[in-house]
């Protein structure tokens, strides 16, 4: 066999080495495999509810941080701000009287209107020369447009900032956080537009004013003037700045409450059950409201007891006329104890009474139950009462002395008048109410004025004080407007004054027709 030589042999074997050197290179390149951990993706809608909420938060802290701008309204420094809210609506805040609130609008957002200061330049201005605040309502108007307009811009710029940044802050790409910018602008752009189409100029007309009750009244108005006066809502928001210069210019006293002439204030109480609070209470607003006439529907004692009589004495000293109906907590006892007392107006069985420029008819509750019983006929019994009323105020109405307002306990009861009289009053259920019935007669049912008695502290929230002013036309001798007070149960000092007009008084309303008498006069009984 031929020997082959070395070097050949070296050659070759070098030849061989060269591929198995690629390919252990090769293989050095190729990427180790590992273990592949398996991270669940998040939903679609997940990640969509992220982002709104980023863009949602991110521009509620935008308009938290630089959202609002300052703008001199008249004679004052007002801040205005846009705020998220779920009803929309117009938040004046009138530091330190309390807080105007005005169902405006209905969108997510809420303008804001604070009330910062009184300039004492402008404010002396105009004490200085009283005629110039017949253009103050044009000049506020002036400053209000201007101001809507900053703000509008000044709040697309913070809502765009704070929902970018957010989303920089969360997201950590640029992409992301500019749509989270863009969306955020393109809700405010929403808002704006349903605030828009939802705008309702009028809403001035039906305030809700909470704070120091004794103020209210100077701030809302009486209600002639609200019937007459209030047109748009840049003339009403300039005449309440003109009654607040006038508060802040009054260094001792609020301004007096000068109600007009021709309007008839009646003040109806329900359901005082022994609070003795609640004496003190009416008192004030026969005082602050300069009160005609006072309206209790019922349920003044809790038990009806000859010891109870005591109680009853400070009404001789409200200052008004005192019109009482019986309820079924009011026994005879308390009946003929009240029928002693001077200025005291008992109405019981269909017996009308003319007191400050009203008729007014009634009847006592058929049941006396202390207890909170319900007897058996209970709810019949209560709609053969109604029957009774109704059939005297026919009787009224046909020998030429109609009456204005019928007072009954129990809403079941006065629902029978439907058609013979203008209102009803009623109470019994402790919490207000207001609707006009099918034959025309609206029914008025008050809230408890004792805030639930006793009762107060058996729930886990205390009831609330409820009254409320009605206002009459002396000359039509019919409900112009009312206003609803609350007034925060046992231990609490809040207070929220709200006023309420009937439809036929709104702007443009054209006057309702009579009640038109109910087709039979005999009620059909009904199971308890």
């Amino acid at each position: 066999m031929a020997r082959v030589p070395s070097a050949v042999m070296n050659t070759v074997h070098l030849i061989r080495r060269v591929p198995r050197a690629l390919t252990r290179r090769y293989r050095s390149r190729r990427p180790v495999p590992t273990a592949v951990a398996l991270v669940p993706q998040a939903h679609p809608w997940t990640r969509a509810l992220g982002l709104v909420a980023v863009v949602v938060l991110g521009a509620w802290l935008g308009l938290l941080v630089v959202g609002n701008v300052r703008v001199p309204v008249g004679p004052m420094n007002t801040t205005m701000t846009l705020r998220p809210s779920i009803t929309g609506g117009t938040k004046i805040n009138i530091s330190p009287l309390g807080a105007l609130q005005l169902d405006s609008h209905i969108a997510p957002v809420r303008l804001d209107v604070n009330v910062d200061q009184l300039d004492p330049e402008r404010s002396q201005a105009l004490v200085d020369h009283p005629e110039r605040l017949s253009g103050l309502q044009d000049e506020v108007t002036r400053d209000i447009t201007r101001g809507t307009a900053d703000l509008a811009v000044r709040s697309c710029i913070a809502v765009v900032t704070g929902a970018t940044a957010l989303g920089l802050v969360v997201y950590r790409r640029p992409r992301r956080a500019l749509a989270a910018g863009g969306l955020a602008l393109t809700l405010l752009a929403a808002s704006g537009g349903t605030a828009y189409a939802t705008w309702n100029a009028d809403s001035v007309l039906e305030p809700r004013f909470s704070g120091l009750l004794s103020s209210a009244p100077s701030l809302v108005g009486d209600a002639r003037s609200i019937v007459t006066e209030f047109d748009v809502y840049q003339k009403e928001l300039a005449r309440l700045v003109t009654n607040v210069t006038k508060l802040y210019d009054a260094t001792s006293t609020l301004p007096a409450y000068r109600p007009d002439p021709t309007t008839i204030r009646v003040l109806h109480v329900s359901d005082i059950h022994l609070n003795p609070a609640s004496w003190k209470i009416i008192a004030s607003l026969v005082e602050q409201y300069r009160v005609d006439v006072i309206v209790d529907s019922g349920d003044t004692m809790d038990h009806g007891s000859a010891a109870e009589n005591g109680f009853l004495d400070p009404i001789e000293d409200l200052g008004a006329p005192y019109v009482w109906v019986r309820g079924n907590h009011d026994s005879l006892v308390t009946q003929r104890y009240l029928e002693r007392m001077k200025n005291v107006h008992v109405l019981d069985d269909g017996r009308a009474e003319t007191v400050a420029g009203l008729r007014f008819a009634g009847i006592g509750d058929p049941q006396f139950t202390p207890d909170r019983s319900r007897p058996t006929g209970a709810e019949q019994s209560q709609e053969l009462a109604g029957a009774r009323l109704a059939s005297a105020l026919r009787d009224q109405r046909t020998a030429g002395t109609p009456v204005d307002v019928a007072v009954a306990h129990e809403p079941s009861a006065a629902r029978e008048v439907d058609g013979t009289v203008p209102l009803v009053l009623a109470g019994h259920i402790h919490h207000e109410k207001t609707e006009v019935m099918r034959y025309g007669t609206r029914l008025r049912v008050e809230g408890s004025t004792g805030g639930s008695g006793l009762r107060a502290i058996e729930g886990e929230y205390p009831d609330p004080i409820e009254t409320s002013i009605l206002y009459f036309d002396r000359d039509t001798r019919r409900l112009q407007a009312w206003d609803s007070i609350e007034l925060g149960g046992l231990g609490l000092t809040t207070a929220e004054v709200s006023r309420h007009l009937p439809e036929e008084n709104q702007p443009g309303a054209t006057p309702s027709p009579s009640p038109s008498p109910a087709t039979s006069a005999t009620p059909s009984a009904t199971s308890p």
